[in-house]
């Protein structure tokens, strides 16, 4: 854990976009933002431009995750320079038209912050996903969210790691944000999960608004999940999956795995248990999007993050 005791000043934000639709069957995000586009009544904050987005619309009339490649995974630098063609894939066209709209990404023009509302399958609850440990404007507003669902849970998933980069949408902003909010079926809306989705939106306005306002948020502790590792099915030699996920670990997001536990079941009715050396929190179990990333779950650690107080310091 990080000891860290200071304030630290930090500029207001003033330009906000909510990405929906990043993957056109996570209706959730998809409808929200539809809505907001037709009346932004509920989102506007006072010195604040709020700006409701769907970022993959071809996606969304099809109502399927993407057209020709995941637009999550778009935003590596090679895609954003990479000279404009006929032929280049359209959620990489996306990206180009994305980053000059709400960026350039890591440029002092780009939008402050960016929230990407998606959903899962999996039993992940109301997850806020964050990719700067370091980052002390996110870890406030997240303990600012946390406090406000209380006594409702809302995991942090930290995805920052040196060897798993994912290029996400929401990486065009300098504080990027995800909301991902299960579970629900691709191409379905739930209320729960709808309203989940929006109320944590909501919360994460009102913090932005009362920091621009002038409050100081003191030094706080956020505990986070930090991704560790992506696990795989069991395969043959010719890469078909031979086990699924195991009953007592199915929709089990953010609970322990420990040594020894079950984790698959393979189809000849043999039990497969996990073999690591510490205690895991998995989450994205057998999410239905990842089958064809040869995903099953991601592997996490729990960690406690310390974050500076912050302040606005006035331009």
């Amino acid at each position: 854990m990080t000891s860290c005791h200071s304030v630290v000043n930090l500029p207001e934000v003033r330009k906000v976009a909510i990405f929906g639709g990043t993957h056109g069957n996570e209706m959730s995000g998809v409808t929200l933002v539809n809505l907001w586009i037709n009346n932004g009544a509920e989102i506007q904050r006072s010195g604040l431009t709020i700006e409701p987005f769907i970022t993959n619309p071809r996606a969304v009339e099809k109502c399927t995750r993407y057209v020709d490649t995941d637009l999550n995974r778009a935003f590596t630098q090679d895609n954003l320079s990479v000279p404009r063609t006929q032929d280049l894939p359209y959620e990489v066209k996306r990206a180009q038209e994305i980053n000059q709209m709400f960026g350039p990404k890591g440029s002092p023009d780009a939008y402050d912050v960016i929230f990407d509302l998606h959903n899962t399958t999996s039993n992940m609850g109301c997850t806020i996903i964050l990719e700067n440990s370091k980052d002390h404007f996110n870890l406030q507003m997240v303990n600012f969210i946390k406090s406000a669902v209380a006594p409702a849970s809302c995991p942090v998933l930290l995805t920052e790691h040196p060897l798993l980069q994912y290029s996400t949408t929401r990486s065009v902003g300098k504080h990027p944000v995800g909301v991902e909010v299960g579970p629900q079926p691709q191409g379905v809306l739930r209320s729960n999960i709808f309203e989940s989705m929006r109320a944590t939106v909501k919360h994460a306005l009102d913090f932005i608004e009362l920091f621009n306002g002038g409050m100081e948020f003191p030094p706080c502790t956020v505990d986070v999940y930090r991704v560790s590792e992506r696990m795989d099915y069991p395969r043959d030699k010719n890469g078909n999956i031979t086990a699924m996920v195991h009953p007592n670990l199915q929709d089990c997001d953010w609970e322990p795995l420990n040594p020894g536990d079950p984790m698959f079941q393979a189809f000849d009715g043999r039990t497969i248990k996990y073999e690591g050396d510490s205690t895991v929190f998995p989450a994205f179990i057998n999410e239905a999007a990842y089958y064809e990333k040869h995903q099953a779950f991601t592997m996490t650690r729990r960690e406690t993050l310390t974050a500076n107080g912050i302040k606005a310091s006035k331009m």
